[in-house]
């Protein structure tokens, strides 16, 4: 998939999520959801979407750490910048494929292989699920022990990739048995790169500090969402504090087993019905209340890569570099190169 696939990928991504959001308008009715956003405190817009950006600083910061543990070094806080965000713009992608831009424009910018920084998306991936697996799996007891499943799953995946990426001998049997695979044997040289990466990446001291820091970033999200409540009239108290840190987190774990298009349909339908069953919100609130939050932790993220991506292709284009990617991130020049 080239950059032009990725771009039709994104505006049928952004198509799906005017969709979702006329159908939540729609169940919510027009005139009634109306109501509910005049209702709104707006004055609290401003402080929702800075407390979203300490989430998005905190991530930044993680990036860096595993950007030094797979050993790219000179890299500049500046590009380091430009090429994270750049990948916030393609959160919405399916699958979050489009994050694999990010290993493609470090190569661009810094000449770090992709096959060594890819691992760096799992692993953020990873260590998220594992925060939102704690955050979550907390209210499970009180509010949702049904829902028991989705942190199990998560759970379960989350140990598993862990242990075999760190136990050689199984990890090696897999990457031998992918060499036998028509197509991806072709690929063989680059593997043992990309294992490298991953087998650094998943020391359990490395997970067990990512994973901490996780939690906090995604506790600036529950702010977020917390602040859209008491902006809707919902009592500012603890109970609807904790409340809303289950809600958010057990929507988005659903989202991320389903792997949709930044979680639509799934986090919009999650955090709806959860916020009208254990806060009592009215169904017009409810929507208003999970379309604020998808616009400052969703759609505010996607604008903010957007633009920073548009910054940093107009430098590449200006150096004379190409920008065409592949749906993994790797060109077949990449793959085909000697190392």
């Amino acid at each position: 998939m080239n950059l032009g696939n990725l771009r039709n990928r994104l505006l049928v991504s952004m198509l799906l999520g005017v969709l979702v959001f006329a159908g939540l308008v729609a169940y919510g009715d027009f005139r009634e959801v109306g109501r509910s956003f005049g209702d709104f405190h707006w004055e609290l817009m401003p402080l929702i979407l800075l407390v979203t950006c300490g989430n998005y600083a905190l991530r930044f910061v993680k990036w860096e750490y595993y950007l030094r543990q797979v050993g790219v070094e000179g890299l500049s806080k500046k590009d380091s910048f430009l090429i994270y965000f750049s990948g916030l713009g393609m959160t919405v992608t399916p699958g979050k494929v489009g994050e694999w831009l990010k290993s493609y424009l470090l190569k661009e910018v810094h000449g770090t292989p992709v096959t060594r920084s890819a691992p760096i998306l799992l692993a953020e991936r990873l260590t998220d699920s594992l925060a939102l697996m704690f955050i979550a799996g907390l209210g499970v007891i009180f509010f949702g022990p049904e829902l028991w499943w989705i942190v199990a799953v998560i759970a379960v995946g989350s140990i598993a990739a862990v242990a075999v990426s760190r136990h050689r001998g199984a990890a090696h049997g897999l990457l031998g048995l992918l060499e036998r695979v028509p197509f991806i044997g072709r690929f063989a040289p680059r593997f043992e790169e990309l294992y490298e990466s991953t087998y650094i990446l998943m020391d359990p001291k490395a997970v067990a500090l990512m994973t901490g820091l996780s939690i906090a970033s995604w506790f600036f999200e529950v702010m977020s969402f917390y602040l859209t409540l008491v902006g809707l009239g919902v009592d500012g108290s603890l109970d609807t504090l904790l409340k809303a840190a289950f809600i958010l987190p057990i929507s988005t774990l659903a989202a991320a087993i389903l792997l949709t298009p930044g979680g639509l349909i799934v986090a919009e339908i999650g955090i709806t019905s959860l916020s009208q069953r254990l806060l009592d919100m009215s169904e017009s609130a409810a929507t208003v209340a999970t379309l604020i939050i998808r616009i400052a932790t969703l759609w505010f993220g996607v604008f903010v890569g957007l633009v920073t991506f548009a910054i940093l292709t107009r430098r590449l284009t200006k150096q004379g570099k190409l920008v065409d990617v592949t749906a993994e991130g790797v060109t077949a020049g990449d793959v085909a190169a000697p190392s």
